[in-house]
């Protein structure tokens, strides 16, 4: 009955324990939250990147190419995140999570997933396909999408010691989540309203001054202030 015994007495300890929440102006790590009781409040913009058809990917193809795939996928997302400015605090599989903070933040996100779209279609694409024919070949061909969204979010930290991480409990990390799990042909990157209001000019509009987004009804929106989204096509070279 030892585990039980820990489980209860643990458990306990979380729901009676006093929390020490303070306002955040920068992108926590877990250095910086207490695993006892610690937590900061920000209002960041969260972006998902995540590949499609990773299941069809890892189940139907040589495990060491599907891990290669993954893995150049990933290196792309987090790279041209940190080249806009925002932060790497996740990795879940096949997707990544970035955390954008402080000015033109925002746009620094809607550029991170029209640049990412960009390494797929002209970086990714062409050269996994020429290394590995049998991709296409047996039905595969690298998609991804990416979901925005900001909000207030609470971040703390989760498991034991020497096994935890960050958890973000929010409106946004959920949503843009989902937005990113959603397969719409050539359209990728899709964000909330609350974001692309305050989007600059660079991030909304091209050269040619076309609109970059398009405004959409998500059908399947699991809450009613995020039916109305933003979604594009389009892609950007990162300069």
């Amino acid at each position: 009955m030892a585990i039980v015994d820990d489980l209860t007495n643990e458990t306990d300890r979380i729901l009676n324990q006093q929390w020490s929440l303070r306002d955040g102006s920068v992108v926590p790590t877990t250095e910086t939250v207490l695993l006892a009781g610690g937590g900061v409040k920000l209002t960041p913009v969260m972006l998902y990147a995540d590949l499609a058809d990773s299941t069809l990917l890892a189940s139907n193809f040589n495990r060491q190419v599907a891990s290669k795939v993954i893995k150049a996928f990933l290196s792309a997302a987090c790279r041209i995140i940190r080249y806009n400015g925002g932060d790497i605090r996740s990795f879940d599989g096949d997707r990544v999570m970035g955390v954008f903070l402080g000015e033109r933040m925002h746009t620094k996100a809607a550029l991170t997933a029209l640049q990412i779209n960009y390494a797929v279609i002209y970086v990714l694409r062409p050269k996994i396909e020429a290394k590995y024919p049998a991709l296409a070949e047996g039905g595969y061909r690298l998609n991804h999408a990416v979901g925005i969204d900001k909000s207030e979010v609470l971040v703390t930290r989760s498991g034991i010691r020497d096994n935890n991480d960050l958890i973000w409990v929010g409106r946004s990390p959920n949503i843009a989540a989902k937005l990113a799990a959603i397969r719409q042909g050539h359209i990728t990157s899709f964000m909330t309203k609350s974001v692309y209001d305050l989007l600059a000019e660079d991030g909304k509009i091209a050269h040619d001054g076309a609109s970059m987004w398009d405004q959409g009804n998500w059908n399947n929106a699991p809450l009613d202030d995020v039916k109305i989204i933003y979604q594009s096509s389009w892609w950007k070279k990162p300069k």
